[in-house]
């Protein structure tokens, strides 16, 4: 049989056949392009229109940027070098002025703060950076914290100025409040140590920080030069805002999300009141109530900064939809992590801090990022409210006579500067998300 099947067949092909490159439309762009370019008549209509559309802006933008001047003292100059440079039949989207940037890229930055001092606002956002890191980042050691938690009143010195020894004094009631928890939970329960830990430090700051902060500045005078709020401006007012009102807004946020979903009355209702009076109402309403209504609710005779009234507005505001996002997160757990908590024979605050927020914070982590940075972006209705943010201060540069005709250059290095610490944000939020994934491990 086998002998009849070797003479009736012509060849038998005794090795396998070398493997051959897939066709070159099957692969690569050339694939990606033809599925979903130009995968059907509709397609590709869409494609040659949005092309169109995306070339025409382009051919305006590219030639605006290229033939950027960026060395002027005006923007009548600015002109007469465009024209040397390009001809008398130039106009003013042939070029784009960003000598306006050269020149003002301070006032943008920093507003009205002194120039000699510009070195006290870059040293306080480097020592954020560096106290925020340990939170940020889990492999760099716990010891950091100690650092984390003196860093607020270090760029809080550094930023307004003054005795060192009020920041100090203030650390010190911080202390104190958490003497006072320890002693008011091991001797009356949880209950009353958080009621010490809130009194406690309240009283010291109103009655004993004043004297004692000027006593301590005769004998040791330690003090960098006062600045006024009203000297802030420019993306510093920005990130001071927005970086205060991220950092005092998530724990905020996590408390009134856990008292809603309380079982007990009075704690659930005010949660719930408080939450729904502020996102009922738009942030520029707070703003305004800020500027205008806060103080008739102090002392008489007091007078409290408007950028801090501010800054406790926005991280209100700022909480109350952290709040809802938490509470998301905490809706999504299966019950039965709470039945496990329980059944460890965890406490409440133990089961929450050990098992149910980690899992909750974890899934509520775009939600909680999507919401800090439309905040950040938020800061910029501070203008509407006598503060120089970057719009602020672009609308003071371009009420100078010099650069009155200039406007989409600084638009252009206002929306940058907002990209770049958004698109940030961003990042790091998928960082995060990629290194706490579970499911695959």
């Amino acid at each position: 049989m086998s002998d009849t099947h070797a003479q009736t067949v012509a060849y038998v092909r005794d090795t396998m056949v070398p493997e051959t490159a897939p066709p070159v439309a099957e692969t690569g762009a050339i694939k990606w392009v033809r599925e979903n370019l130009f995968s059907s008549w509709l397609n590709i209509l869409l494609t040659i229109g949005a092309l169109y559309v995306i070339w025409a802006v382009l051919s305006l933008v590219f030639p605006w940027l290229l033939n950027s001047i960026w060395v002027a003292d005006s923007a009548s100059e600015c002109r007469e070098i465009r024209i040397a440079r390009l001809g008398p039949d130039s106009t003013e989207g042939d070029a784009a002025c960003f000598a306006v940037i050269t020149e003002r890229w301070h006032q943008l930055v920093f507003g009205d703060y002194p120039q000699n001092a510009y070195w006290r606002p870059l040293l306080a956002f480097g020592l954020f950076l560096v106290g925020i890191a340990p939170i940020l980042f889990a492999g760099l050691p716990r010891a950091l914290l100690a650092i984390t938690a003196a860093v607020p009143l270090a760029c809080f010195w550094l930023l307004w100025g003054g005795t060192v020894w009020v920041p100090v004094l203030v650390g010190v009631g911080f202390v104190l409040g958490y003497v006072a928890f320890r002693i008011g939970d091991r001797l009356a329960g949880f209950i009353v140590g958080m009621i010490a830990a809130i009194v406690v430090p309240i009283l010291f700051w109103w009655f004993a920080v004043g004297p004692a902060a000027a006593d301590l500045n005769r004998l040791v005078p330690i003090r960098l030069e006062a600045v006024a709020s009203r000297d802030f401006g420019g993306f510093m007012l920005s990130v001071i805002i927005g970086l205060s009102a991220i950092v005092l807004s998530l724990p905020l946020g996590i408390v009134l999300a856990l008292g809603r979903a309380s079982d007990l009355f009075i704690i659930n209702k005010v949660s719930v009141a408080f939450i729904e009076v502020i996102r009922g109402v738009p942030l520029i309403v707070w703003l305004f109530t800020a500027q205008l209504l806060l103080n008739y609710f102090l002392p008489p005779g007091t007078s409290f900064d408007l950028t801090l009234r501010v800054i406790i507005m926005v991280t209100l505001f700022s909480a109350a939809y952290i709040a809802e996002v938490v509470r998301g997160g905490l809706a999504a757990l299966p019950r039965g992590q709470y039945e496990a908590a329980d059944a460890l024979g965890l406490d409440y605050w133990k089961s929450m801090r050990l098992i149910i927020l980690p899992q909750a914070l974890k899934i509520s982590i775009p939600g909680i990022v999507n919401t800090f940075i439309g905040l950040f972006k938020d800061t910029t209705l501070v203008v509407f409210i006598g503060l120089y943010d970057p719009l602020g201060m672009s609308n003071r540069i371009r009420a100078v006579f010099e650069w009155s005709s200039i406007y989409w250059e600084l638009f252009v290095f206002i929306g940058l500067m907002f990209f770049i610490a958004c698109f940030s944000m961003g990042r790091y939020s998928l960082y995060l998300e990629r290194k706490l994934q579970r499911e695959n491990r």
